[in-house]
């Protein structure tokens, strides 16, 4: 019978087992707290600032409460014909603006504005008043009669107040913001309010334009947004074997609009293997049913998902218990989300470091330097990382099937459809054109019996990437949250690929600028002494670039332009020679080394409601249709 003792080590053992697998989850774990706390709050006062525009001149007055501020309110009453007249006075401490803003110099000093609007409903009045140090008030009111407000404030504060006369027909004349103060309102999104997530009924894209859920499928064509319903126990071989459903109005035999899924299972022995659950158009049934995988017990699966259009969420109960991820905040990852990566992960790390999960070395292409990886600077695009290597079998009725020889023989002239992808990129193209081996594992769905994936991809840049490492930027047109540079939504897709995250106090610019200088640096001259090779190999986008050479010019020229890379003070290093259909048939490289400022700034400016916002969705002169967050395709 064992001792004591015995029991206690065993405990001890167990314990640091389990300690070292919580500290790699509990990382991104306590983040997604941290940020959600945050947003909570802001959710909190977007409600108020929402709620505060509905009730304004309504039946129903609406107090905005405030976290720090001392509020007061003149009540009154209004009967139909009656006029009647509110005051509400403020003089809390700078910080929250809830109505029309208010701004003051350094003494801290209060002032008062008036504004009174008479007429028929909706009539609105604004005034202001500043002292003599430059503090100013802002009072707006608007009213089915006459009302009044007052604003006495310190720096940064605002008030309303509801209006009622004194006799029994009462009616609401809470002043409202100004259309100034509204539009203020509506586009100071905080791109760091969010947590990673689901973005569920009110997903937006990074432009922060609100993504239709109802869409025709004309509508869909035109939007390029579509929806994907992920299947019960997606991280089981049932789950994996059940097809996810494109719908929203997209359907899989329309290029632009196709969606992929891939998984990487982890044994508790360190064995890998990939497998590509299939997807199909909503309203269809698969050609041939998909094969079960066999997963061991203990396993840990991972769930990557690609997309050939520019913004995709997922929907269905699947999503919660596969512990999916599309989003930060409402604000959609684009094309690039993924179910239970953080597990995944921490699993892997475990195993690498305990020597059972043994990753390949890189080794070295043919011109004599190491083999890449995806975060490889001479690699990488302005949405690195992103996408998978999974293929279907689309017939003519448009039907998918999974990729197997069988199936392939069974369906007789079928179409291969492929994910535009940077693993794809660099499994089926890069590394074969450079004599590289890709980092694979066994794929019952792959018609080779083995292929890559991104989780693959993204433990090869784990182990083997040296020196200068690429990581997911700010900048990254499919990271940003209205527009704007993101550190929580850079850090979501971040954790989604195992790369460390960003410090909150990180300088946003510094970082984009760093990002852009680098490639600008160091994929110039390593493309160029790579085109004799890939002259002779095909290109992975056709109607981009004739021949791989072609295409890796044209991704990085457009990659310049849509990471806006020339606000740094840098230039295109591609000059692009194109025919006339627009693809790129010759490209040359000015190597030289470049320095970058940041005095471009931040992409806040570029969101002022027109098109989609700075960078994001971009159209460049080359580029595939439905794909164009990156006009090569990739």
């Amino acid at each position: 019978m064992p001792t004591r003792h015995r029991f206690a080590r065993r405990r001890r053992r167990q314990r640091s087992w389990v300690a070292r697998i919580a500290v790699p989850v509990a990382i991104p774990v306590a983040l997604a707290v941290v940020v959600g706390a945050a947003v909570a709050v802001t959710d909190r006062i977007n409600e108020n600032a929402s709620n505060t525009a509905l009730n304004c001149a309504s039946p129903a007055a609406f107090a905005v409460p405030a976290t720090t501020e001392t509020d007061t309110q003149a009540p009154a009453t209004s009967g139909t014909d009656s006029t009647a007249t509110a005051t509400a006075t403020d003089t809390g401490t700078p910080g929250a603006s809830t109505q029309a803003p208010a701004s003051d110099g350094t003494d801290g000093s209060t002032v008062t504005a008036t504004a009174t609007a008479t007429g028929t409903p909706g009539a609105s009045a604004q005034a202001s008043a500043t002292d003599g140090t430059g503090s100013t008030a802002t009072a707006t009111a608007t009213a089915t009669a006459t009302a009044t407000a007052t604003a006495t404030a310190a720096p940064g504060t605002s008030t309303q107040a509801p209006a009622t006369d004194g006799t029994p027909s009462t009616a609401s004349a809470t002043p409202c913001p100004s259309a100034t103060a509204a539009a203020t309102l509506a586009s100071a999104v905080n791109p760091e309010a969010g947590r990673p997530g689901l973005a569920e009924a009110n997903p937006v894209d990074p432009a922060g334009n609100a993504i239709d859920l109802n869409q025709s499928s004309a509508e869909a064509a035109n939007s390029l947004n579509c929806t994907l319903t992920v299947p019960a126990n997606p991280l089981s071989a049932r789950g994996l074997a059940t097809p996810w459903q494109l719908g929203d109005g997209c359907s899989e035999a329309n290029p632009s609009e196709e969606a992929f899924v891939e998984s990487t299972i982890l044994a508790p022995n360190g064995q890998l293997q990939v497998y590509d659950p299939l997807v199909i158009t909503q309203g269809t049934t698969p050609v041939v049913a998909p094969t079960t995988p066999v997963i061991p017990r203990g396993s840990r699966v991972i769930i990557n998902v690609g997309f050939n259009g520019n913004n995709l969420v997922l929907e269905g109960r699947g999503a919660f218990q596969g512990g999916c991820i599309d989003a930060f905040g409402d604000s959609i990852l684009s094309q690039t989300a993924a179910c239970n990566a953080a597990a995944f992960y921490a699993a892997a790390n475990f195993q690498i470091a305990r020597g059972r999960l043994r990753v390949p070395r890189l080794g070295t292409d043919t011109n004599g330097h190491a083999c890449e990886t995806t975060e490889s600077f001479s690699l990488i695009d302005q949405d690195q990382s992103d996408n998978v290597i999974s293929t279907y079998l689309l017939d003519g009725n448009g039907q998918t099937a999974q990729d197997t020889a069988a199936n392939k023989n069974a369906m007789g002239g079928a179409t291969v459809i492929a994910n535009g992808s940077d693993n794809g990129l660099l499994a089926h193209f890069v590394d074969q054109a450079l004599g590289c081996t890709p980092f694979m594992a066994a794929d019952t769905t792959s018609p080779n019996g083995a292929d890559a994936s991104q989780a693959l991809n993204v433990l090869s840049a784990l182990v083997n990437q040296r020196g200068t490492k690429a990581l997911l930027p700010v900048n990254d047109p499919q990271l940003l949250v209205a527009g704007q540079f993101s550190i929580g939504k850079t850090n979501t897709y971040r954790m989604l690929n195992d790369q460390p995250l960003l410090g909150f106090n990180t300088n946003k610019d510094q970082n984009a600028t760093a990002y852009c200088q680098k490639m600008v640096n160091i994929q110039p001259a390593k493309i160029q002494g790579d085109m004799a090779k890939e002259l002779n190999f095909t290109s992975p986008v056709p109607a981009v670039g004739n021949t791989l050479a072609t295409f890796m010019g044209a991704r990085l020229s457009a990659s310049f332009t849509n990471l806006n890379c020339q606000n740094f003070g840098l230039a295109n290093p591609v000059t692009v020679t194109v025919d006339g259909n627009g693809i790129a048939t010759a490209v040359t490289y000015n190597t030289a080394q470049q320095t970058a400022s940041t005095s471009g700034g931040t992409p806040a400016s570029g969101t002022g409601g027109k098109g989609r916002g700075w960078g994001y969705n971009k159209k460049v002169p080359v580029g595939r249709h439905g794909h164009r967050e990156n006009g090569a395709g990739m």
